[in-house]
This record gives structure tokens, sequence and C-alpha cells, in this order.
């Protein structure tokens, strides 16, 4: 498994899935282009070796396919992740009988032992350290993104802060614009850890917040960051047992956090609990730009690097974007996990255009009445799919990536005044549509076919299928038609 950025990069170039760009470019709007149409067009991770103006090259697009999310999270195909998550969850549930079986724990066992996170005294993020007056982070080229933002955001951060309570730590990728040398925005939203760390600070008339902020790390590692995880789960031991062995840390130099020790970039700081800058527009991974709004307000104490190090950016903007390959290979990691809490749920899928927070489609096995409404509040209730939108639910026959058989299914399948539910309840931060921020309406549509057991009384027919026979025939006699 990789143990930074750099090997990842190898990796891409050596499998034709990164191509270098010598020719000077402007971190102002053309990155950004040449990045959207890469990630809309199959295209490849790129490094943009000679941005104007810096000396840092820039890398995106990293995870911008299926294969190359799947390479980074050193499988063959990215629904596997879900297999690796079921064998650890199966630790849990069923005790070993056989002794055979318990050898196999017990190796298990030792294998998630070596997946936590250590320590390390020395770190090649150390390799350079300014601290102070030394601070400028306007001379990291960070993108302006669209021709509306308000200026320069880092856009790939993982930003690592504590409870100030319960000292569990969280990782969150929150965009951060750049105010000046020392100071940027920090826009952790609403319903996210940091934002409740924030909270929590405030409620115990705590001064300060120690942050760190992470540019560039192992693939796997700076994937955790976006991943919708419980609050009690450290997104840096998650990746650990995804990766198969625990992430090297190392002590911040100013602030009493731990960071990735290969990481490229770290940004030490704090935020004052209760201060807020106004931040935005930003045009986000809605495919609109968000609004200005007060956030929170990152202050800088220190920049460590290696000596050479990479930038990584992340563009977001009308989908399909990078995230949303991201936020596919979250879904599989979480659907296991899903399925211990709501078992009749047989496959779970967010498209594109739903931007996450917007739709879900979520095939079920249908056993009772009720059953689809029974997963849509299910649903609701947990974590951060507390903010979805629409809900969808189908029989578990449906292919639900199937975007033509899925339309098919919900319009012929459903009576309005029967199947569809109106709620309301928390929304994204970034839900424009609400009359209200951050709080609105959502619905749910019970998509399943309708038997007696829903009271249905007419009967309900059957799909149109050709029979085995005649299939077989023609298969066999294909050739001879001259088609």
């Amino acid at each position: 498994m990789f143990t930074d950025l750099r090997e990842f990069i190898k990796v891409l170039e050596d499998n034709g899935e990164l191509h270098r760009i010598k020719k000077s470019v402007s971190h102002e709007l053309e990155i950004t282009e040449i990045l959207d149409r890469l990630v809309k067009n199959n295209g490849p991770a790129v490094i943009f070796e000679n941005v104007e103006g810096f000396d840092q090259p820039v890398v995106g697009n990293l995870f911008g396919s299926h294969r190359r999310m799947a390479l980074a999270l050193g499988i063959e195909n990215v629904s596997d992740i879900s297999l690796k998550v079921k064998d650890i969850l199966r630790l849990v549930q069923s005790p070993p009988e056989s002794w055979i079986d318990k050898i196999k724990v017990l190796a298990d066992l030792f294998t998630l032992s070596r997946s936590q996170p250590k320590n390390v005294k020395n770190a090649p993020c150390h390799e350079v350290v300014k601290i102070g007056d030394q601070v400028d982070v306007t001379k990291i080229p960070a993108l302006k993104c669209w021709p509306d933002d308000a200026g320069k955001f880092i856009t790939f951060p993982l930003v690592i802060s504590r409870d100030p309570i319960s000292g569990n730590r969280n990782v969150g990728t929150y965009r951060m614009q750049i105010y000046d040398e020392r100071t940027t925005g920090m826009h952790w939203q609403t319903h996210k850890g940091g934002a409740q760390h924030d909270r929590v600070a405030q409620e115990n008339n705590q001064t300060k917040i120690e942050v760190a902020a992470v540019l560039g790390a192992d693939p796997v590692t700076m994937w955790s960051g976006s991943l919708p995880l419980p609050p009690f789960m450290d997104e840096l031991m998650v990746a650990g047992v995804i990766r198969g062995k625990g992430i090297d840390l190392v002590k911040c130099k100013t602030i009493d956090l731990e960071v990735p020790a290969n990481a490229e970039i770290v940004l030490e700081g704090y935020v004052i609990p209760g201060e807020l800058r106004t931040e935005g527009p930003f045009g986000d991974h809605t495919g609109y730009y968000s609004e200005a709004a007060l956030y929170s307000v990152f202050h800088i104490t220190a920049i460590t690097s290696r000596k050479d190090a990479i930038y990584p950016a992340i563009v977001v903007g009308r989908p399909p974007s990078e995230d949303y390959f991201m936020g596919f290979a979250g879904v599989q990691l979480m659907l296991p996990a899903l399925q211990m809490i709501l078992p009749e749920i047989v496959n779970l899928y967010m498209p594109a255009e739903g931007i996450f927070h917007n739709l879900i489609i979520v095939a079920i096995k249908k056993e009772y009445p009720g059953q689809a409404k029974k997963v849509m509040y299910g649903l609701w209730g947990l974590n951060l799919l507390m903010l979805t939108k629409v809900i969808v639910v189908v029989d578990e026959t449906v292919d639900i990536n199937n975007s033509s058989e899925l339309l098919w299914r919900i319009t012929a399948n459903i009576d309005p005044i029967r199947d569809v539910t109106i709620l309301e309840g928390p929304l994204d931060d970034l839900d424009h549509s609400a009359s209200k921020r951050k709080y609105g309406s959502k619905i749910g549509i019970d998509a399943t076919s309708k038997t007696h057991l829903d009271g249905n009384t007419r009967g309900w027919p059957e799909d149109i299928v050709m029979d085995d026979m005649t299939k077989s025939h023609v298969d066999h006699m294909w050739e001879s038609y001259g088609l």
C-alpha cells in the first residue's frame, strides 16, 4: 500500500493514468478548466509542473475515475471495498467456532492492531519549517477555480481537530479561502465534525481550538477526510484499516496535534471559537455558486513541508466532478454497516447528479407493508444521511445503476397520493432551494411493486420477459438472419 502521495503518482504514471503538463499555466481559472474537461471525459490525472508565479507543482484529478479510485484503495474494483468491511464486521458479529476459524480471527485481529496510527519523531513533512513571520500561505499555488469565486481557495485539505472535551479526533475536508499571508476561512459546515468541535469549545468557554490542515498524503488518507463517518470513529484509524497498515504520525511544531508524517504540506494553527468572517462565494459541487456567508477563521502559526512539495487540488462544479468518484467509493465502504442497521437494503446508489445529499436510490428486499417507509425514516435518522433531500426505494431486482430502468420503474410503479412522503428536517448548508438556510422539506418515494400486502386489490402485472427456449433458439440462429 502507498506510503505517500508520490508513490501513488508513480503508480498512476506507470499505468498510463497520469499526464505531465510542462507548459506554463495559470492557477486562476486555467487549471480548473483543464481539470474539469478531463474529469468529464474520463481523462487522466495531471501534474502541472510550471504554475505561473509559484515554485510548487499542482496535481489534480487524482481520483477522477473508478479505475484510479480502485488503484488508490489497492483493489481491483471499487465495490471490492465492501468485502473488506464485511470481513471486519463479521469478526464483531459472529464469534469463531472451529479452531481454524479462531486462528483466522486471531490473524485478522493482529492485522487490525497493526492498522492503528503510530507516532514517529522525524518526518518528511518537517524538512522545511516556517514559523511566525516566515508564514505566507499565499505562496502556495491554491486555485481560483471559477470566475465569481471570492478569491483563491485551498480545496483539498485534511483538516484535523480534536473535540475539546472528549479529545476525539476528527478529520474533514473543508475548503479554505485564503484571506492573507496568515489567515484563511474554515468552511466547516454546521453538521460536520469540525463545526461540532467549535460549538463544544464555545459552550465550555474555551478560547482556542488547535487545527492542522494537511495538503497531500497517501491516497487512502486523503480520501478518508471525505467519508461521512460517525463522530466516534477516527478517520485516520479507518484509513489504516483499509491500508492494512497504520499511518505514521508526527507531532506538529506549534500545536498539540499529530499529522501524517509523509504529508506534502501542513498548515498549523488555531480557530477562535465564535470568530466569524465572510467566506465565499465559491463555485461548489452543487454546480452553483454557494453564497457568501459567515464561517470560522483559521489563524496559521506554522507551515511545514517537504523540500520539493507537491500541492494537491480538487475542482468541483457542475456534476460529475472528481468528488463523485470519491463519494461512490465511500458508499461502497459504508454499505455493509448500513446493512447491519437496515438488513433489507440490498444496494444503494447516489447518482452524480444528486451531489450526494440530494438523491439516494436504495434497493430493498421487501417482505411486509410499510417497509419502504421504514427504510426512508431509518436513513434520515443516520448521521449525515439526515441531509438527504430525496430518497427513492425500489425492489431488489432493479438495477439501480441503470438510469433507464430506474426511471421506468419509478414512473410506472408510483401512485403519488399513496407512495410519496413529504416531511421537514435539516438540510445541507449548501442547499439553495429551501426558503430557510439549513432547514426545509424532504421527499421519500416508494417505487416498489405493490401487492396484497400493501392493500393492493388489483394485483400487480408481471414483467415482460422472453422465455429461455426462444432466446436460446434466436442465439443459435442469429448469424443466419444476416443481421
